[in-house]
């Protein structure tokens, strides 16, 4: 690999290009006066896998761990424990440098102008970070201009602008720019759309799926928006609590969601026809404090489902639907779990 370049593929396409084991992130809360330690558990034992070439979204609720998730995987924050794997390379080991990783690994942030230094021209902000990773100013600006135009901004008329005088949709293709200078591998994508207006909302998603074939890219794709998730991405991960509830195919998580938690998600996607809607909410009431989550099944005190041995048993991934890769952490999938509707279909 050159020093600012991409990396060569060494594990093969079977191989994750980058995977979370037993990540976990707890923040401390102020210490109770003669009280113990209280935390709160943003990430609780997260473990996903992601391919190369294909386009991962992590959905939930505010409050999740979903961006928690995206800022461990891109090393902004330290876990409290877990690893980090990037092509078979634990990342802080002798293997893989957090430098190393930085140079394989981008991310785009949601608000498009705090994401950009208001001192530095459109063409400076992309060409900061190949130059603080060793290429020259006339190289690094020279990638800066061709960057521009692989995003639909002429270098002419957007080169020597400043953020404020550009849309949030120009914006946030300045930030996709930045993301590419390095040449990374995997772009985590937190929530790139949700600030923008439909009609341009529309055509970064499709500018995002050109460049992903363009550059051979990898997308860790965070929202709450899920039609636009429908949209874009290969699989799902549903996390609640820290936690995850659901993962598999696209296509089939929305068509046949196994857990109560993605049927609720689910159900409240804005509707145009009167079809699908219901007279009472999929979900009531707030999630519970992330510092003290229920024992047993996270999801159990909202769940029209639950039983007293969900707050018994914490359950782990298990295989749904009968398809490959298709996986809830429900009891109810579990037929030895003493649940009264164990393994059968969730109606």
């Amino acid at each position: 690999m050159d020093e600012v370049g991409q990396a060569l593929d060494r594990g093969g396409p079977a191989q994750p290009l980058v995977s979370a084991r037993h990540l976990t992130k707890h923040f401390p809360l102020r210490r109770r006066f003669f009280g113990r330690q209280e935390v709160v558990k943003a990430v609780d034992d997260l473990n996903l896998d992601l391919m190369k070439g294909e386009t991962l979204a992590v959905v939930g609720e505010s409050g999740c761990g979903k961006s928690t998730a995206s800022r461990l995987l891109m090393g902004l924050i330290a876990p409290t424990a877990g690893d980090v794997i990037f092509d078979g390379d634990r990342v802080g080991s002798s293997e893989l440098s957090p430098k190393a990783y930085c140079r394989q690994v981008a991310m785009v942030f949601q608000d498009s102008y705090a994401s950009l230094n208001p001192r530095l021209s459109i063409a400076e902000s992309i060409a900061f970070p190949p130059m603080v990773h060793g290429l020259g100013r006339t190289e690094a600006v020279a990638r800066a201009y061709e960057l521009l135009e692989a995003v639909g901004l002429s270098p002419t008329q957007f080169a020597r602008r400043y953020p404020h005088e550009l849309s949030g949709g120009q914006r946030q293709r300045v930030n996709i720019a930045r993301a590419l200078a390095l040449r990374p591998r995997l772009i985590i994508l937190d929530e790139p759309v949700s600030a923008l207006d439909k009609s341009v909302e529309a055509q970064v998603l499709n500018l995002l799926m050109d460049l992903k074939q363009e550059f051979k890219l990898s997308y860790l794709f965070i929202s709450h928006d899920l039609n636009v998730v429908h949209h874009v991405a290969d699989r799902v991960v549903v996390m609640y609590l820290g936690r995850v509830m659901e993962v598999g195919p696209i296509d089939v998580v929305f068509k046949s969601p196994q857990h109560p938690y993605t049927r609720a998600l689910l159900a409240s996607r804005p509707s145009r026809g009167q079809s699908r809607r219901e007279a009472r909410p999929p979900l009531i009431g707030d999630p519970p404090s992330p510092s003290n989550p229920p024992p047993g099944c996270r999801f159990s005190t909202r769940c029209s489902f639950a039983e007293p041995v969900c707050s018994r048993l914490t359950p782990d991934l298990a295989q749904a639907n009968g398809v490959v890769g298709h996986a809830a952490a429900c009891i109810m999938l579990v037929p030895s779990s003493g649940h009264s509707l164990a393994h059968r279909m969730v109606a």
